[in-house]
């Protein structure tokens, strides 16, 4: 269980040290990677609810074993926005360095896996 609690707990601070900046970066990243964000909804929306998925990552840690579901759609989260940009990036729609950020959710999402197996067979409070 100290296990899971790690993992969840570091991927949940990880990625709120990462994600709540971007709310303050609109600007810097239409610069630095043109054209300019032309819909600020997709992007602030994405950032919202990626950072509602860190504090999910949280309570998973607190008791991993009463929210082991919950490491599902987890494992989800991780390797559907991972397995996108890999796509993107085979059909040469994105750079190398685009991609780049999104390898550690394969990572994650592999953690998230083992986290969820290691945690199989120990009963729930009640169960």
């Amino acid at each position: 269980m100290t296990f899971s609690k790690r993992v969840f707990f570091w991927s949940g601070v990880y990625g709120i040290i990462v994600l709540f900046p971007m709310y303050f970066l609109e600007n810097k990243i239409g610069l630095d990677f043109p054209p300019a964000i032309n819909h600020p909804e997709h992007y602030y929306g994405f950032i919202g609810v990626a950072l509602a998925w860190q504090l999910a990552f949280l309570m998973i840690a607190r008791d991993p074993v009463r929210f082991r579901p919950l490491m599902i759609p987890a494992i989800v989260e991780k390797f559907l926005p991972a397995g996108t940009i890999v796509v993107l990036f085979l059909a040469d729609r994105i750079s190398g360095a685009a991609m780049a950020p999104f390898l550690l959710d394969f990572v994650l999402g592999g953690l998230f896996i083992a986290s969820y197996r290691r945690l199989s067979g120990i009963p729930t409070q009640g169960g």
